[in-house]
């Protein structure tokens, strides 16, 4: 087997009132296809930039690409500590329920263009069956602990909607709408995610990730294809679609950088574990879906710690061997992997996390990943404690919409133009680069959250954390690519997420000692540059 593998789910995110949220819509005939489809039409869990409820985002003569089913995971309230293992558990089942619902419209596309019914009948209808008996699992499990969430039931009913439509694009994702003006996290936090990135290595972020003045507009990108034509461009017809891609030539400068205040810490530590030369793979996610293999339904590159899977403990990380060059840096380090849509299969073509969920293609090695931990634009750092977990991203945010979505994407020599929600056509010569800001504000008290967001939180506007939170240091994940110019590749997704540019997140645990944390702090808020 040229690699291996297993499968990941997705974070949750977001906190708000159930009842508000789970509003559901009557049935509607869309034109889909070659005729109407009748589907019965749920709001989305998934927000538009200004935070306002989603609307039915299906339109009359678009091809109906993708299932949209609200988030549970963001939608529930805290959840009791003695409830989260068997509440993880029926999430992660969900997200194989949308899964094995994609297959079967993926399968009958063209069969529910001509029906009518057979949309309901045969995917939506059994979906929302199956969804409902895990809300009340989950209402069950949280219930013995505590107080049943109220409205949970109606989380339950999936829609089916074209792939221009996601919540929060305004359908014409080029047209620099979808900009990082919202990339916040939860309650608010986080309105600057790039606000500390661009130190060393050109890597910076800033508020404006990724929509350039001339994006994506559908008309010439400079690689003899019509992004307008909605032609899936590889895996079999689940994307991407050449409107995903632009040229990043294209692209206005858009990257603003944090002014250092006086006190700031403007130090770095970088950690060098490698590139996964040795080829760890595995579609699991200890952090969102412990216990379960092939949590997260597309693969995951991994360095650092070696001993990360689904059923990996603190104690087994902490003991795990790891890739890093200082052995005090036991962390993990994870993300999708990225493949080229040329045909050829890989040895997962028949596998989880592979050809099984949809994703295919040749997975490429980065040709460079930097890690590097960086300060604050106005104070000085604070250690992170052992085992903190942090997801940056939303691997569903193309049906989520844009309120957690970090992605960021460039080419070497280009990155101060960052792209969020199109992947880059870059120049012969260039490389494609994907960089991570993870959050660096954290709570003091928790090393995860039920939702895996709230303990941690980006800076605010002005550098500062929000109250109630603390300081520490940035992780800075940067991975270059040395692909063939064009629109030939993609991430692993969650196969109704198609695999768009949107969904790129990345994984951190920290598992440093206590000593080389010191270190990291001293070395930041010195304002020196340490390994």
């Amino acid at each position: 087997m040229r690699r291996t593998a297993r499968t990941p789910r997705t974070s949750r995110k977001k906190r708000s009132s159930l009842a508000n949220r789970a509003i559901a819509a009557s049935a509607a005939l869309i034109l889909g296809g070659g005729g109407l489809v009748a589907v019965n039409v749920y709001a989305s869990a998934g927000e538009g930039p200004s935070g306002s409820p989603p609307t039915r985002t299906q339109s009359v003569g678009r091809q109906m690409s993708t299932i949209d089913c609200p988030d549970a995971g963001n939608e529930l309230p805290d959840v009791p500590e003695q409830a989260r293992p068997e509440v993880d558990r029926e999430l992660a089942a969900m997200d194989t329920q949308i899964t094995d619902a994609y297959q079967q419209f993926a399968d009958r596309k063209e069969q529910i263009s001509q029906d009518p019914g057979l949309a309901e009948n045969a995917v939506l209808g059994p979906l929302r069956n199956k969804r409902t008996a895990s809300l009340d699992r989950i209402g069950t499990a949280i219930e013995r602990v505590g107080q049943r969430p109220t409205g949970i039931e109606g989380l339950a009913g999936c829609s089916l909607r074209a792939d221009d439509s996601a919540p929060g694009n305004g359908g014409d994702t080029g047209d620099g709408g979808n900009g990082g003006g919202n990339g916040g996290q939860d309650d608010g936090q986080g309105q600057d995610q790039g606000q500390n990135q661009g130190q060393g290595d050109d890597q910076g972020q800033g508020d404006n990730q990724g929509q350039g003045d001339d994006q994506g507009q559908g008309d010439d990108q400079g690689n003899g294809q019509d992004p307008g034509d909605g032609q899936d461009q590889g895996q079999g017809g689940n994307g991407p679609e050449a409107s995903d891609f632009v040229d990043i030539q294209s692209v206005q400068p858009n990257v603003d950088r944090p002014r250092q205040r006086r006190g700031s810490s403007r130090g770095t530590f970088t950690t060098d574990c490698g590139r996964n030369e040795n080829g760890k793979f595995n579609p699991d996610n200890v952090i969102v879906a412990p216990g379960v293999s092939n949590g997260a339904h597309h693969m995951h590159d991994y360095i650092g710690n070696q001993a990360n899977d689904a059923f990996a403990s603190d104690d087994d990380l902490a003991n795990g061997a790891t890739t890093c060059r200082n052995q005090g840096d036991r962390s993990t380090y994870y993300w999708p992997v990225l493949r080229l849509q040329n045909g050829q299969d890989e040895a997962d073509v028949n596998a989880d996390g592979g050809g099984k969920d949809q994703n295919t293609g040749e997975i490429q090695t980065p040709s460079q990943v930097t890690l590097k931990f960086v300060g604050s634009p106005v104070g000085k750092v604070t250690a992170m404690p052992r085992f903190l977990r942090i997801i940056t991203g939303d691997a569903k945010a193309f049906t989520n919409g844009d309120a957690n979505a970090n992605a960021s994407w460039s080419c070497t020599g280009f990155e101060n133009r960052q792209l969020k929600d199109k992947y880059p056509i870059c120049p012969e010569g260039s490389q494609v680069v994907r960089t991570f800001a993870f959050q660096n504000c954290w709570d003091g008290q928790n090393t995860d959250s039920a939702n895996h967001r709230t303990h941690v939180a980006f800076a605010q506007s002005d550098g500062r954390c929000p109250n109630g939170f603390r300081a520490v240091p940035q992780l800075v994940q940067r991975i270059v690519y040395d692909v063939p110019p064009g629109p030939g590749f993609a991430v692993d997704s969650f196969p109704e997420q198609l695999h768009k540019p949107i969904t790129d997140h990345g994984d951190f645990i920290n598992v440093f000692d206590k000593q080389l944390m010191k270190k990291v702090v001293r070395c930041i808020n010195d304002g020196r540059r340490c390994r």
